[in-house]
């Protein structure tokens, strides 16, 4: 669809052509046989439920279920998932020990205003025949979605893109806020969010409560769209979510901001 080649269209310009943002060019589905596939399904719907599931009691649940796993698997398909119990623990993140870590600035601050708070984090997407990534930034004053995009791996390309987006479309936040995973501690990441004089807020070690408006973002997109379809392929992925993310911006009301929509507090930021 898109040719990294063309010498008369940037990769950008025909992104634009398309009608999609560049981080939607990361549309191949990541191939897993169909055991894993059904697993990982099972898995994502469970840690919804319940994310203080850790690796053995998700093994023994599944088992429970009639799959006969063992921990060694469900271990390979948490990371696989990136996904991490919610617990106080010594470690809720695989970070790296290289990266520079932040302190987090969101202790006891009052969010009164937009563009004051944005925090982003990643998810799994799963799909008929594979599954991919999905980044998101939210302005947790107003729920809104700012940016996102999706990706067949883990790489931190694709949410350095959806970062400068953000910023290039609606401003800058005065204070973003991620977890130590390696894609918001890399330099590239650090290096757009210091630019633009944006303090850099990380969840601590051990804070199950630090990023709860994204994960509620993740249980609203999956339960709302995600689940609802069988997409088959990235670019129907792409289209499907963009569709939501429309929906949830700008019709959709929010019980945590007093049943109104997330366009009409993010508006007051203009």
């Amino acid at each position: 669809m898109v040719e990294r080649d063309n010498p008369d269209l940037s990769v950008a310009r025909q992104a634009e052509l398309l009608g999609i943002h560049r981080s939607g060019l990361y549309y191949k589905p990541c191939p897993e046989d169909s055991f894993n596939l059904d697993l990982m399904r099972i898995i994502d719907e469970q840690y919804l439920d319940k994310p203080f599931y850790g690796i053995s009691r998700m093994t023994e649940h599944l088992r429970n279920m009639g799959y006969l796993v063992n921990i060694k698997r469900i271990r390979r398909l948490y990371r696989l998932m990136d996904l991490h119990a919610i617990f106080p623990a010594p470690k809720t993140t695989w970070a790296d020990k290289k990266h520079k870590k932040y302190p987090y600035l969101l202790r006891d601050l009052a969010i009164v205003r937009p563009n004051q708070v944005w925090a982003s984090d990643i998810t799994y997407i799963p799909m008929k025949h594979g599954f991919m990534y999905l980044v998101a930034i939210i302005d947790l004053y107003s729920r809104f979605v700012v940016n996102w995009g999706i990706s067949n791996s883990l790489e931190a390309d694709f949410c350095v893109e959806v970062l400068k987006e953000a910023i290039n479309k609606h401003g800058k936040p005065e204070i973003f806020n991620t977890d130590q995973g390696v894609q918001f501690t890399c330099l590239e990441f650090i290096e757009v969010l210091e630019k633009n004089d944006v303090k850099i807020s990380m969840d601590g070690k051990g804070r199950a409560l630090d990023n709860v408006f994204i994960e509620r973002l993740w249980r609203s997109v999956k339960y709302e769209n995600v689940y609802l379809h069988a997409y088959n392929d990235g670019l129907e992925l792409y289209r499907g979510l963009d569709k939501y993310f429309q929906f949830y911006n700008h019709n959709r009301v929010h019980q945590g901001i007093n049943y109104k929509i997330p366009c009409q507090l993010f508006s007051l930021a203009a």
